[in-house]
């Protein structure tokens, strides 16, 4: 099944999430990179961000530090209108 578009997401609910996540080096675990992460997601219970930290905890060999995120919805259900457009002859 094909993703819904980014528009049809939005209508849905879903808001341009944000994560800064912070991990330690396998080789070097006192040291701290930085990744960032960036989807539509659906606030509170995050479940796209919370699927992509579970593929990295299971097949990424940099533990996580910390995640950081931010969360905003673009668009809302009465912030678009819908126009029909007749042709008449």
């Amino acid at each position: 099944m094909p993703m819904p578009s980014s528009l049809l997401r939005q209508l849905s609910g879903y808001g341009l999430t944000t994560a800064h996540i912070l991990y330690r080096l396998p080789d070097h675990p006192a040291l701290l990179q930085t990744f960032v992460w960036q989807e539509y997601d659906l606030a509170p219970e995050f479940p796209e961000l919370t699927g992509f930290l579970d593929f990295w905890r299971r097949e990424i060999d940099g533990p996580l530090h910390s995640v950081r995120v931010a969360h905003q919805s673009l668009i809302g259900p009465a912030e678009c209108r819908i126009a029909t457009e007749f042709a008449l002859h």
